[in-house]
């Protein structure tokens, strides 16, 4: 058995010189791309929360959510029945034509959310609903605010 240093490879050897290290000029993207997925994910969760700007609370139910394939258009209609589309507010009067132009192309066929606040007059959201039904707009929804089962009765609301 030899102990040699020669075959082993741990030893030093004369004449080769020792690999220096050189700097790495490449730039590690590993974090870079980390950062990005991070900053991707909070950006898609925070978007949707970005879209109704009108403050309206809504009434809870024990409805489920609404699944839908393309952009709605969102109606709002405050405590004071006030009526918005997107964040502006509109008069009774442009109600249809201001539903149809954010709608876009074949908008009487795209989905309408009806947001009315929960202390809204009931007189205020229907007469939106009804008018825009009889404007030709057939995919009306009206959006509440989803509470656990037995809440809503336990609170006294709904």
């Amino acid at each position: 058995m030899a102990l040699g240093g020669a075959a082993g490879g741990g030893g030093h050897v004369r004449g080769r010189r020792r690999a220096r290290k050189r700097p790495l000029s490449e730039i590690n993207v590993t974090p870079l791309v980390d950062v990005m997925l991070v900053l991707l994910i909070i950006f898609m969760i925070s978007a949707p929360l970005l879209t109704t700007g009108v403050e309206v609370e809504l009434p809870k139910t024990e409805a489920s959510a609404v699944d839908t394939e393309s952009q709605p258009v969102t109606v709002s209609i405050d405590r004071n029945g006030a009526i918005f589309v997107g964040e502006s507010e509109v008069e009774w009067e442009r109600l249809v034509l201001t539903v149809a132009e954010e709608g876009g192309e074949g908008a009487r066929d795209n989905p309408v959310f009806v947001r009315g606040d929960g202390r809204a007059p009931y007189q205020a959201v229907a007469r939106v609903m009804a008018r825009l039904s009889a404007a030709g707009f057939t995919k009306l929804s009206l959006i509440t605010d989803t509470a656990p089962t037995g809440e809503a009765a336990a609170t006294g609301e709904g």
